[in-house]
């Protein structure tokens, strides 16, 4: 059964830049990561519900993004190169090549231009390329869409593959950082969704944004950790044969 996800709980941009996610995601230390797993075993005392916090540096390289800043690079700077009046045959005289002296020769001087413009927008579409690929560039030019449809992508599949949509009561909250997409998901199964009001996501997604924000990772979970342990424990109290069904620690992703 697919895992029912809140409007509320849906993706929301961090404010501030987090400069960079992988050396954010590295600094993250043994006590930074002990404190995450026992604000989750501290939380889950209260309650029979399930957290699970995940940290990605980047969820995706994104490697389409290169490709088609290049395409069109090469297809419309030639083009506006030749409206602003250049002319293939220029750089034939630049490199040294023979211009044509007779009528006879028009179509090899066509052939020349041509064959002149396609090495052209050869040479545009790898510099493109190469410049796009520097990941701060690529990042930038990544469409804010498709950064969003990616991380949600990722947060539900933690989701599923870590199993939170097959607890005993379907009481399992994804708490999802995507840290170089500047991107946070808070994913509530069926069993907690239905019970708790929407707007209570957005302040365990306001807790999280506001450490990331300020380069505080553990400080964010913690927070978004102990909202949700009072959401969970307001709606879904403890049971007397309760068991841990899910790691307590951070998972971090590797980086893409």
């Amino acid at each position: 059964m697919a895992a029912a996800v809140s409007p509320a709980a849906a993706a929301r941009s961090a404010a501030a830049a987090v400069r960079d996610g992988g050396e954010m995601a590295k600094r993250m230390t043994p006590n930074d990561l002990d404190r995450i797993a026992q604000a989750v075993a501290q939380a889950e005392k209260t309650t029979a519900g399930e957290i699970f916090c995940v940290l990605s540096p980047e969820v995706s390289d994104y490697r389409e993004t290169p490709l088609v800043w290049a395409a069109a690079s090469a297809l419309v700077l030639p083009a506006g190169a030749l409206l602003a009046g250049f002319r293939p045959e220029m750089l034939t005289r630049l490199f040294g090549g023979w211009s044509v002296g007779h009528q006879a020769a028009h179509d090899g001087a066509i052939l020349s231009a041509l064959s002149t413009y396609i090495v052209l927008q050869l040479v545009v579409f790898v510099v493109a390329a190469l410049v796009v690929s520097i990941p701060p560039v690529r990042r930038a030019l990544t469409p804010g869409a498709l950064k969003t449809a990616r991380v949600k992508r990722a947060a539900m599949e933690q989701f599923l593959s870590h199993g939170l949509h097959v607890t005993r009561d379907r009481t399992g909250v994804l708490i999802f950082a995507a840290l170089a997409e500047h991107r946070v998901e808070v994913i509530a199964d069926e069993g907690i969704y239905k019970a708790a009001p929407n707007a209570v996501w957005d302040e365990v997604v306001a807790d999280l944004v506001a450490g990331l924000k300020r380069g505080k990772i553990a400080d964010g979970f913690v927070a978004a950790v102990a909202r949700t342990g009072g959401i969970l424990a307001a709606h879904v109290p403890p049971r007397s044969d309760d068991r841990n069904e899910l790691f307590d620690g951070l998972t971090i992703l590797p980086k893409r």
